[in-house]
């Protein structure tokens, strides 16, 4: 019998004969695309899951290769073995410490898909050692980092992109133009919003630490835990060592749009309403949420989750509203649409190829664009559709949320530095705890 250890050892060559029942993917998955001469080396860096998406976009440059799949996870690095010769016609090296892929000079970008707790300090380290680096959202797990990371890219110069691939819709563009040239007037409002079903994820058991699973390497700089039954591989989102909440989760992406589209930065005021509602378990964040953020021309942004329970049947999953004196935008990740003030269309404009919104992968057209640019800017210096600078201003918008949240009061909040000006204990969470030896540093 081949153990999942062969299995691994065995599909780094790239031999391994491998086939997977029948999935739906997107036109584009199988078709690759001329690029630049430049070639582009990657690693793929937490595999389970959103990497699905990175390395089917990295895929379409005929110019650039993954070399390396990096996971802690044995079960995990099996299953994406295989799919990745199923899906790309080949399997990269695997290595699951992602240190040794940083000292690997032939390495160019790393794609980071690991869980939140990692994504700042990884990022950080890859910055250290020459590598570009493409970064899921949020960019940071606290402030700190976030400050931390905006400063090491600019310290060490390389690319630094973060995944709200919506920046690299065509439609998100086309109507953020048309903001700007005055079609709805006056904008005054983002209303950003998410709803989901997500079940109890109970009361979790200590256990032992499954033999095929680095535990000590996934908790890597956060403090050390017991293993438990319920954190791995995904609901580590619902507990704050590990995770930040839905409004990281996902309202990282609305939020990021909406400030896009009305022209702000970081605001006066934040409030959150909203709590634990739905299951008496181990989640550790506001699973219904309301936060209010006040900018200075007064405007306004909204967030709304409902992360157990679809309280609104009737709207999709997730979306953006902008609302301007003259008239309405509808805008997600697929399409924009355009009201006058009586709520009567007068354009629709849809994405050519359609994302999926609502799962844990969110394979779509956007992940290639997003992709494409963050690559042309390796090789051609082109400007970065998420450059980490802007990038994690919509990431502190969505950390002032959860500070607002536990002060438990509205916040005010320096523009110039986004540090809350009036609670000492919304202030606490600026920072975490780090295990010692693993706090990242310039």
């Amino acid at each position: 019998m081949t153990t999942r250890r062969d299995f691994i050892k065995k599909t780094t060559t790239g031999t391994a004969a491998v086939t997977l029942g029948a999935a739906v993917f997107p036109s584009w998955a199988n078709a690759r695309i001329l690029g630049a001469n430049d070639h582009i080396n990657c690693a793929v860096i937490g595999v389970r899951s959103r990497a699905k998406a990175h390395v089917l976009a990295i895929h379409q440059d005929v110019n650039a290769k993954i070399l390396y799949s990096c996971d802690v996870d044995d079960t995990i690095l099996e299953e994406h073995n295989a799919w990745c010769q199923e899906r790309i016609g080949y399997v990269p090296k695997v290595e699951k410490d992602f240190r040794k892929i940083l000292e690997d000079k032939d390495v160019d970008a790393i794609f980071i898909a690991t869980p939140e707790h990692w994504h700042a300090p990884m990022a950080i380290m890859g910055l250290q050692a020459g590598k570009h680096v493409y970064v899921e959202k949020p960019c940071s797990h606290n402030p700190y980092e976030n400050d931390l990371l905006v400063a090491a890219q600019k310290k060490y110069g390389k690319k630094v992109q973060m995944g709200n691939q919506q920046r690299s819709a065509k439609t998100s563009m086309s109507a953020v133009e048309d903001i700007k040239k005055g079609v709805i007037g006056d904008v005054f409002k983002g209303e950003a919003y998410y709803s989901n079903n997500r079940g109890s994820i109970g009361h979790g058991k200590a256990i032992e630490v499954p033999q095929t699973l680095n535990w000590d390497m996934w908790q890597g700089p956060a403090p050390r835990e017991n293993y438990r039954d319920n954190i791995h591989p995904y609901n580590w989102h619902w507990f704050r060592n590990w995770g930040t909440g839905e409004i990281h989760n996902n309202g990282t992406h609305e939020i990021d749009i909406c400030r896009w589209a009305l022209g702000v930065d970081l605001p006066e005021t934040v409030t959150a309403f909203g709590g634990k509602y739905t299951y008496d378990d181990d989640w550790e964040f506001p699973d219904n949420q309301q936060v209010t953020y006040t900018f200075p021309g007064d405007k306004f942004i909204t967030w709304t989750s409902h992360s157990r329970g679809i309280m609104k049947p009737e709207r999709p999953g997730r979306g953006i509203t902008i609302y301007g004196s003259k008239g309405v935008i509808e805008l997600s990740r697929n399409f924009y649409k355009l009201y006058d003030l009586g709520g009567n269309p007068i354009k629709i404009e849809f994405e050519k190829e359609l994302s999926a919104t609502t799962n844990t992968q969110g394979i779509g057209g956007l992940d290639v664009d997003h992709v494409s640019n963050f690559f042309n800017a390796i090789r051609k210096d082109n400007s970065l559709n998420s450059d980490i600078r802007d990038a994690s201003v919509s990431t502190m918008l969505c950390h002032l949320g959860n500070m607002a949240h536990d002060a438990g009061h509205t916040i005010e909040v320096n523009t110039q530095t986004g540090k809350v000006l009036n609670s000492e204990k919304a202030m606490q969470g600026w920072k975490r705890e780090y295990e010692k030896g693993w706090e990242p540093k310039l």
